[in-house]
């Protein structure tokens, strides 16, 4: 074990160097050792199956697949793994092979020994430390997560894993796990931090054994490991963190607790389905912004460790969801992690070979299931503010989440349209409600329904105000001349922004706003040489026109 322990350590060095490792935090952020913000955008391995072994190694080479998830604009894995592993010896010094073999995996064992020969033989603890470890290689941050006690599949209310107490859920045998997992990667640099336990839940759970046992659980990992950050859990599947509003932890340590939480679709049931897309999400989102959100307010991290969607593109609950979410994380530019990499399972639920229709690549583990996914959350995983981050003053860009993309334009000619959120234009959303150009007199003004509206320097008029009319907060609504309501959209044809009649504005559940939604995310990054240039260009372009509106 020291040696490959060894290994890992060399291994991640430049990772050390270049980030600025170890991680720590500073108010409501994730920084390095300069202070500097570091955004952790992450995918979630699953290594805590029945098998005990990172799945997908029998369909390709551990490289490739580790190559493809830096390649996808990923710096993190939240790595799965059940306590098992750290505290039955029997299970941990099992082989991989011997693992696969009492399992009936046969087709499996001949992948993985196609694919990646010198794992086949490890024990499966040897085989977990060998996978951490060659994604440091791949210059990929590594968050450990104790996702389940008895390999297999999460997470169900009565599965005797959920809370301290539950059949398999002993938190004297817990504690030990964390702390031998957090011994065995301390001095590993790219190992950044450690989830203590994944949603708990069910009949037994309760506040005061929360803050008895997770307080004891994160003095043990930072006493093994201080470099990682220490990552708390909540109840209810890890979506209720509302008792720390009036009771925070007390722990001995500073500047490395983080708490996580988890939002799908399926929390709020069918909802996104069959209420109006507007009203659930205004009311999904002050329930999150109760539960878990003001944390951010207090001071604290908060990282979404699990999100994600059928990436079949057919699920309609899941659809509708996935454009609110995006607006609450690039609003609070959230540190997250989506669920799933996995193509497909070695063995889950009873099936072998289960496709993963979550994951974010195919069966075979060779291609991207839904490109157009990548690039929806692409948006979110360059930070837009933060330590590090100094733009003279902030200001806003206009994200449109069902497209990943923001709203900018090549010139001051051009019309707007939608691009990348990299190339956007800077924009001030004012108290009298114009949406003005940063460092000009321009304001978008709405010309007509059906029409691209246009940047202009009279902002005092009724088309030149711009009101969030629904419960979303992302409808941007104005009155033309003829007192009618039209709202920002987006031409499917050349990503061009027009007016049209404002969508799903009554309780009607059958359409789609997506199209019209667009939030206001503050920043503070530096902006793009190009949108630079624009705005000197506006500036001297308006700051000539003004005199004149004024002769005239």
């Amino acid at each position: 074990m020291r040696g490959l322990v060894l290994l890992c350590s060399v291994a991640a060095l430049w990772l050390q160097a270049a980030v600025g490792l170890p991680l720590h935090t500073d108010s409501r952020w994730i920084v390095d050792e300069q202070g500097q913000r570091v955004k952790l955008r992450c995918v979630n391995w699953v290594s805590h199956l029945e098998a005990v072994v990172a799945e997908g190694l029998s369909k390709q080479p551990i490289d490739e697949i580790t190559n493809r998830i830096g390649s996808l604009g990923f710096n993190c894995v939240r790595l799965t793994w059940p306590l098992f592993l750290a505290t039955n010896e029997s299970l941990s010094s099992l082989t991989v092979r011997q693992s696969f073999q009492r399992l009936g995996l046969r087709e499996a064992i001949a992948g993985i020994q196609a694919n990646n020969p010198f794992i086949i033989d490890l024990p499966l603890i040897k085989a977990f430390e060998a996978v951490v470890g060659r994604l440091g290689e791949a210059e990929l941050m590594v968050v450990l997560d104790n996702h389940i006690s008895k390999p297999g599949w999460c997470c169900s209310n009565f599965d005797g894993n959920g809370f301290f107490g539950d059949q398999y859920f002993n938190p004297e045998k817990w504690i030990e796990g964390l702390t031998r997992m957090a011994t065995m990667f301390n001095g590993v640099a790219h190992v950044v931090g450690m989830s203590l336990r994944n949603e708990l839940r069910g009949p037994k759970q309760n506040v005061n054994d929360w803050y008895r046992y997770m307080q004891r659980g994160a003095e043990a990992v930072h006493a093994a490991n201080p470099d990682v950050l220490v990552i708390l859990s909540g109840l209810s599947f890890d979506k209720d963190l509302s008792f720390l509003k009036t009771q925070p932890i007390n722990l001995t340590f500073t500047a490395k607790l983080v708490y996580e939480v988890h939002w799908y679709a399926f929390s709020d049931g069918s909802s996104w389905q069959s209420g109006n897309p507007n009203q659930v999400c205004g009311r999904v989102v002050n329930n999150l912004l109760k539960m878990s959100g003001f944390l951010l307010e207090q001071g604290m991290p908060l990282f979404l460790t699990e999100f994600g969607v059928d990436q079949r593109g057919t699920n309609v609950n899941d659809n509708r969801y996935l454009s609110c979410f995006l607006s609450v994380a690039a609003e609070y530019d959230l540190d997250w992690a989506v669920w799933t990499l996995v193509g497909s399972y070695y063995l889950r639920e009873g099936v072998v070979g289960l496709n993963e229709f979550y994951g974010l690549l195919d069966w075979n583990w060779c291609n991207p299931r839904n490109s157009s996914f990548l690039q929806r959350i692409s948006a979110l995983q360059t930070p837009f503010q933060g330590p590090g981050l100094a733009e003279r003053r902030p200001y806003s860009v206009m994200f449109h989440p069902s497209t990943g993309l923001c709203v900018g334009r090549k010139s001051l000619l051009d019309p707007l349209r939608l691009g990348p959120c990299a190339d956007s234009d800077p924009w001030y959303y004012t108290p009298q409600k114009f949406l003005t150009l940063k460092g000009t007199y321009f304001c978008i003004q709405a010309q007509d329904m059906g029409k691209q509206p246009r940047l202009g320097i009279i902002c005092t008029v009724s088309n030149a105000q711009w009101d969030m009319v629904s419960d979303s907060k992302m409808h941007l609504s104005s009155k033309l001349d003829d007192g009618s309501m039209v709202c920002l959209d987006v031409d499917p044809s050349s990503n061009e922004i027009v007016t049209n009649a404002c969508k799903c504005l009554s309780r009607d559940s059958s359409c789609d706003p997506s199209s019209q939604w667009f939030k206001l995310v503050n920043s503070t990054r530096s902006l793009g040489a190009a949108r630079s240039m624009i705005s000197m260009v506006g500036s001297s372009l308006s700051s000539n026109l003004v005199p004149k509106l004024f002769v005239q």
